[in-house]
């Protein structure tokens, strides 16, 4: 996935593929254009998270349905499918999270039968960022090929589902963007007008 496309590109590339991943028709290169830009322009008005010093360790983020739903009605049509309306939950988290550097290293993490939600195909496949957190710093201090094998030593489970179904555990799509993000906030913008 080349990571220099515009914002929008970005977006319809990961929108196609997670309606491809849930069996859907992708939406239309027009609607996919109109959320991009409603996300962009969200985006613009209250600017990404600033960006950490060297030093700075930073706190994974979160944001309440209170706070997000607001935002995602901004960037979704309300006669637009939930399918979407889940896809901008997601990006609207995945914008405005603060940057940290130490993984919560959900991705591995097992509950008592031993088993890794992060690791299981039907739950992965309704997150946009596969088996790691939207803000996981894995997705810009790690290339694809080093990810992928970070990823594939900590599999709990039968690692040629892992490479079976890649594009799904560990979205290339996703990775671009969190790039594109982290080098935006870097470069200044876009930030509130």
């Amino acid at each position: 996935m080349d990571e220099s496309g515009s914002f929008s590109e970005l977006i319809g590339v990961v929108l196609r593929r997670w309606f491809l991943q849930h069996g859907e028709p992708a939406p239309s290169e027009a609607v996919a254009a109109e959320f991009a830009a409603r996300l962009h322009v969200l985006v613009t008005e209250r600017g990404l998270p600033r960006p950490l010093a060297g030093d700075e360790r930073g706190t994974a983020g979160s944001m309440s349905e209170a706070e997000c739903g607001p935002l995602v009605a901004r960037v979704v049509a309300p006669e637009e499918s939930a399918l979407l309306r889940e896809a901008a939950r997601q990006l609207v988290k995945a914008c405005f999270y603060p940057e940290f550097k130490d993984c919560r290293d959900s991705f591995r993490q097992r509950i008592a039968d031993g088993s890794c939600r992060r690791q299981e195909l039907p739950r992965v496949r309704d997150r946009l960022s596969g088996s790691h957190c939207i803000d996981c710093p894995h997705w810009v201090a790690l290339a694809g090929d080093e990810h992928e094998r970070f990823l594939a030593e900590a599999w709990w489970a039968d690692a040629q589902e892992f490479y079976r179904h890649r594009d799904v555990y560990l979205p290339e799509d996703f990775r671009a963007l969190r790039r594109w993000l982290w080098r935006e906030a870097r470069r200044g913008g876009p930030r509130p007008t």
